[in-house]
């Protein structure tokens, strides 16, 4: 009887030996995708930096074109009135 409890034990022991080892592998993985990981975020900072950039020179040109639009609106209808004036003899 003594026998198979020590063959018991000592397969235990192996098969814990095996499982610290996948463990230890585990571990290896996950930090090596911590690492990856860590690389992406640092790549999609600095795009997403980028992208604030080119998204604030796309707002500063859209108010220069609403300026613009405004001014030409204003020229339109100045030109406008001025021909409806010419046209009833107002001028």
């Amino acid at each position: 009887m003594e026998k198979p409890m020590e063959a018991r034990v000592a397969r235990l022991e192996a098969d814990v030996a095996h499982l610290r080892s996948d463990v230890g592998d585990i571990k290896a993985d996950v930090r090596a995708l911590r690492d990856k990981m860590d690389t992406m975020t640092e790549r999609f900072d600095g795009k997403f930096d980028a992208l604030r950039g080119e998204i604030a020179v796309t707002n500063a040109r859209i108010a220069d074109a609403r300026v613009w639009a405004l001014l030409l609106g204003g020229t339109v209808t100045a030109c406008t009135f001025g021909t409806m004036a010419h046209a009833f003899g107002w001028l």
